[in-house]
This record gives C-alpha cells, structure tokens and sequence, in this order.
C-alpha cells in the first residue's frame, strides 16, 4: 500500500506559529521523553529552545490536519546553519563539544543539522522519510558539501553504551581531513570494546534508527563522544562528505534535482 501523504506538508518554518510549535514539540520529544533540560528551557509553556533558534533555518512537517492555534501542527522538525550563518553569528551549535578546525580549514560549504525529532505518533512511517527528501532539496539548492551534527545516545552510562560506540568507533570512524574531536573537557573514548570482540547484532540494537539512517548513507563519527548532562545523552557527532558518497547513496541526493534538470 502506498501510504496517504496529501495531509503533510513539508516546509521551512515561517512566522511566530510555526517556530513556538517546532518548539513545543521539541520539547515533549527531548524533556518529557528524554528527560532533558538547559537554560532558556520554558517549562512553564513547554517550549525546549536555546540561544541558536533565532539565526538557524527550521525545516518543519506539518499535519494539516491538527491545530495550528494550539501549536499542535508541526510534528516533525530539523534544524539547520549553514556555514555563512555560523560565520555571521559567531559559531556552530557543535563548537561547544567538538573542535571544528578540520571542517573550517577545509574551505568547504558545510551545513550543520541539529535537533531533529518526529511527534511520537508519526515515528516508523513516513515522515522522517518526507523530511530527508526536503532536506535534500535543500543542500543541492544552498551546494552543501559536508553535512554534520550531534546524534545522541539516550543515557550516559558509557558502559551501557560500550558495544555501539565502539563499533562507531572502529568502523565508521571520520577520515582525517574531516575527523573532529570531542573537546578534551568532556572527552569520552569510544574505543571501548576491542575490534576482534565486536558483537553486530548486539551493538546495532542499541544504536539509535537516525544515526543507522546516516552510515546507510555513507556517513562516519568524530572522534570520542561528549557526555551531555543536561540533555541526559552521549553524543557523537556525525558527518556526511556528500563527495564521498557512493553512487547508490548520492542518487538520493541527486535523483530530484536531475529529474527537474
């Protein structure tokens, strides 16, 4: 069956509605799932935002079927800074838990994601799936070359974490041009377990669906993982070299623009 999409719309947040409603989402995703906090969190309105909110650009799905007025509509969102954004404003959201000198001194165009998260009720269907294809869209109409961010890990016992951080680790560790490292304040070693002790199957059942999603794509981590308390996560940083990608893998990318070509 092909399932009905005519109810979504997938778009960049415009106006006041659209952003207090990506962030109320956020905040029922990262505080009452994930039992996250920080400092500009409104628990009084249950809005989760920070100080980066104002400069990004907010990729957001929408159900026109569910209330706009009662910031209901956005079930779905990503958040993204473009180098020339970062640059105006001053840094990434990444610099404060990894160093970016390789992704700087590379001189290419690069594009942070951030924050991404889909309405419990809307998980394991389509909608990350209309949210990527619009992301797509949007790093061939803006020349993206490296895709990057923090994907988490729910938790911070590192131990519990061991097996899937180290198959990261040695397996789709970042080539050197491009392999940030996790500041050395909160630096976390990920090479926990020994290659030749690897489990698959026992590292794959612990590693989150988004950060699967991006190694079927051709992505790979920095190095070490950041220990985030205030967000109840461990995090590793992901990266995609859109110019490295295999041909399968680019196709997604691609395969839109060429058609309107």
């Amino acid at each position: 069956m092909i399932p009905d999409t005519t109810h979504f719309q997938v778009r960049l947040a415009a106006g006041e509605t659209d952003f207090l409603a990506a962030q109320r989402l956020r905040y029922r995703v990262f505080v009452e799932e994930l039992g996250g906090d920080g400092p500009l969190v409104d628990h009084e309105r249950r809005f989760e935002r920070d100080a980066f909110d104002p400069v990004n650009d907010h990729l957001i799905l929408v159900d026109r079927r569910r209330d706009a007025a009662a910031l209901d509509h956005v079930v779905g969102v990503y958040r993204l800074l473009r180098g020339d954004q970062a640059e105006a404003f001053g840094r990434f959201y990444c610099d404060s838990e990894y160093d970016l000198a390789p992704l700087r001194s590379s001189g290419r165009r690069l594009l942070e994601l951030g924050r991404s998260c889909v309405d419990a009720g809307y998980r394991g269907g389509t909608a990350m799936f209309l949210l990527w294809n619009a992301l797509a869209d949007y790093v061939l109409e803006h020349g993206v070359e490296v895709l990057f961010g923090v994907a988490s890990f729910h938790g911070t016992d590192v131990e519990a974490l061991r097996m899937p951080l180290s198959w990261l680790h040695h397996h789709h560790l970042a080539p050197e041009a491009l392999r940030v490292r996790a500041l050395p304040e909160h630096f976390q070693r990920m090479d926990l377990v020994a290659r030749d002790a690897l489990e698959r199957r026992a590292a794959m059942v612990e590693m989150p669906a988004l950060i699967k999603a991006y190694l079927r794509l051709g992505g790979f981590v920095g190095e070490g993982a950041f220990i985030d308390r205030d967000f109840n996560t461990t995090d590793v940083c992901l990266l995609m070299d859109t110019a490295a990608m295999s041909d399968r893998h680019k196709g997604f990318y691609t395969r839109k623009h060429e058609a309107r070509a």
